[in-house]
């Protein structure tokens, strides 16, 4: 089963695309914003989620500790 949350590689302005279920988000500039994405559709756990988990995320284009473009 494919992750459900994408985030796709860096933008020019260092933004990620997240997609949740094929579902745009919006963009993310940090973990935070990514935690906050998250919170905002009321994913179960998103506060203490592990965005390292690569059954529940796919990073492109790095990991979750690259944000510059």
């Amino acid at each position: 089963m494919d992750p459900r949350i994408v985030i796709h590689q860096p933008d020019d302005q260092g933004g990620r695309r997240v997609h949740v279920d094929g579902t745009i988000l919006g963009m993310a500039y940090s973990e935070n914003d990514l935690r906050e994405l998250l919170r905002r559709v009321e994913l179960p756990g998103w506060d203490g989620i592990d965005i390292t988990d690569g059954s529940l995320f796919r990073w492109e284009g790095g990991g979750p500790e690259s944000w510059e473009p």
